[in-house]
């Protein structure tokens, strides 16, 4: 552990991290909360360590923040402690540091909120609590990071091989494995029993590697029980009748997609177009038509300071222009008056109100390094800075169960630099933040289910490429997890993060075509991930390093061609059906999902029949 800070890449922070035990060293830290890290050193013989940050310690550059390759949803949190006081800042060392080759073991405990690591040299090197959701993440990233095996007799307690030698380490992970023979009630045991029923071939080859374990034993070492010898006599028994050449079960071929058709994209939505789609009342007639139009080819830029306020739901569809005046009196009232509650706060009142400090103190660190490279945000002392700030603060108090969560100021960007009003951007960041806001779930269930999906869907396009990320220690997917937190926002030049943002918001043509994106994307570099071998580590940074790569407009086409290659597939399952929000087998399409967006053929576009008779509406 150490105290000198240098320039580094982030590769993992969390927020709202207790440390509940260190060495000696660090005991003026003990209970305080901090940030978590795993970083990376360009020039440095440790390359890779475990940071702590206690809140009051800011260490964070601009640079390094613009390149941190995930971001963490758990919200921040703490109480207020007593026992322990921070030291003299001249006295005390900046932060707490594990180099990655001393990491000897590290434990997860108390529901997967505790981590504990081990150096091999003190009993515990240093043991922190996670105030706010699980460390599943963390887990999944040290474990891809380092080369782990599970304890024997501790299934939470991972030994971290060091050792040059792959053959060595691989035969210390198989020895470590095969522990078969110990209680039956363990959780292992009936992870095998459910492995043997859904993946017979896999799980009885397993069985065998075990059985021979069980030969090599001494006579007093083979105790297994009745349920144990049976299981094991099924596994061969019931493998050799299911593969006997009499009754052999034959793997039936994956079925093949039917051929992709290419969906060019159509022009954005006009100023003229826009005009003559309004009624007498203003108020907007074929909906449908104008959200197809939007999908189809976005919005022309000089119409988005209208057309975002209902594609976020601030105006009605269906409202007049009569209704849209008095709403925005609505709306300047209750921001105002919401505002007003944060401002005229007391510094009594927040010093006994940690979450909102925390948050507050949150806010203020992200606001001074959202995209200070534009000039709408640049410089010191910036207004707008100010109005990005007081609009996150306002939301606070509209939503102060979700608060305020790192990623939240990079949704909100975009919108300010357009709208350049505060109350229309509030609103408007509201209604996005309403599209999305189980991106920011405490216990982060929103992020894991879309990287579920996300690998479901993928696995039905790209079976080969999932079964290589699943082989390489990537098949949780969360090297995609920057680009659904923020919605690539991160990725793509303001242009087009604009663009790609109003296409998905029209909701065509099906719900998720986020994830389906992805999959475009990862498609487009499913050669350079194979044919390189990248592991873990190589595929993070080869997602991370598409910044300012990306071709928006050929992957919405390709994208948009998955998801009717994946319509018309004949063994299109039902568990793709739920994700992205098609009928089920046997039940009706519901209205929304007659609207005409699956042509047979690009040559039928229902988007180029509207657009033309909108042309020749204007003309």
């Amino acid at each position: 552990m150490g105290d000198v800070l240098m320039e580094c890449m982030e590769i993992f922070s969390q927020d709202g991290v207790q440390l509940k035990s260190a060495q000696a060293t660090y005991v003026n830290y003990l209970n305080l909360v901090g940030t978590l890290y795993i970083t990376e050193y360009a020039n440095s013989n440790c390359k890779r360590c475990l940071e702590w940050k206690p809140n009051d310690v800011t260490v964070d550059s601009d640079v390094q923040d613009q390149e941190w390759a995930v971001v963490n949803t758990v919200q921040k949190r703490s109480r207020t402690f007593s026992e322990s006081q921070p030291p003299d800042a001249s006295t005390r060392p900046k932060f707490l540091k594990v180099n990655f080759n001393d990491i000897k073991s590290f434990k997860i405990s108390n529901k997967n909120r505790q981590l504990t690591i081990f150096d091999g040299k003190s009993e515990v090197t240093c043991c922190f609590i996670f105030q706010h959701g699980d460390c599943d993440y963390l887990l999944s990233l040290m474990r891809g990071l380092l080369k782990t095996v599970s304890a024997k007799r501790d299934k939470h307690l991972y030994i971290v091989i060091h050792g040059d030698d792959p053959e060595t380490a691989q035969l210390d992970k198989s020895f470590a494995e095969l522990n078969i023979f110990q209680d039956s009630s363990h959780p292992s045991w009936w992870k095998l029993v459910k492995n043997f029923q859904e993946r017979p071939y896999e799980t009885t080859f397993e069985t065998f590697s075990r059985v021979t374990d069980f030969v090599y034993r001494s006579p007093d070492q083979r105790d297994i029980d009745d349920d144990q010898r049976e299981l094991l006599h099924r596994s061969l028994t019931e493998y050799a009748s299911t593969h006997c050449q009499g009754d052999y079960e034959v793997i039936a071929k994956v079925p093949e997609l039917p051929e992709r058709k290419d969906y060019p994209r159509g022009r954005p939505l006009s100023t003229e177009q826009w005009k003559n789609l309004q009624n007498h009342e203003g108020k907007l007639e074929d909906v449908d038509q104008i959200k197809l139009m939007i999908f189809r080819g976005g919005v022309a830029p000089n119409l988005r300071y209208e057309v975002w306020k209902y594609l976020l739901d601030y105006f009605p569809w269906d409202s007049t222009q009569v209704e849209r005046q008095k709403l925005l009196c609505e709306k300047n009232d209750e921001y105002y008056n919401m505002k007003l509650q944060w401002k005229r706060m007391t510094r009594v009142q927040e010093d006994n109100f940690s979450d909102f400090r925390e948050r507050k103190n949150l806010i203020e660190k992200d606001v001074n390094r959202t995209d200070r490279t534009l000039d709408f945000y640049a410089g010191d002392n910036n207004p707008n800075l100010q109005l990005l700030y007081d609009i996150l603060m306002t939301y606070v108090m509209y939503n102060f169960d979700l608060g305020y969560v790192q990623g939240m100021s990079d949704l909100l960007s975009p919108i300010l630099h357009l709208l350049k009003n505060e109350v229309d951007a509030f609103w408007c960041f509201v209604g996005f933040m309403n599209k999305i806001n189980s991106n920011f779930d405490i216990d982060q269930a929103g992020m894991k289910e879309q990287l579920q999906n996300l690998h479901t869907i993928l696995g039905f396009i790209e079976p080969q490429l999932v079964n290589y990320l699943d082989k390489h220690d990537s098949g949780n997917m969360f090297f995609c997890f920057r680009w659904l937190l923020v919605w690539f926002k991160r990725e793509l030049s303001f242009e087009d993060v604009m663009r790609l943002w109003e296409v998905l918001w029209s909701g065509l043509p099906c719900d998720n075509f986020h994830l389906l994106v992805c999959v475009a994307i990862l498609e487009t570099e499913k050669q350079a991930l194979m044919e390189n071998n990248y592991g873990f580590t190589e595929i993070l940074k080869h997602i991370n390093d598409l910044c300012g790569k990306l071709d928006v407009p050929a992957i919405l086409v390709k994208a948009e061609g998955i998801f009717h290659q994946i319509k018309e597939a004949e063994h299109l399952t039902d568990n793709i059906r739920v994700i992205l929000g098609l009928p089920l087998v046997g039940t009706q399409p519901s209205p929304e999902e007659v609207i005409s967006i699956s042509p047979d053929s690009p040559d039928e576009d229902p988007y180029e029949q509207v657009y033309n008779t909108m042309q020749h509406i204007i003309t």
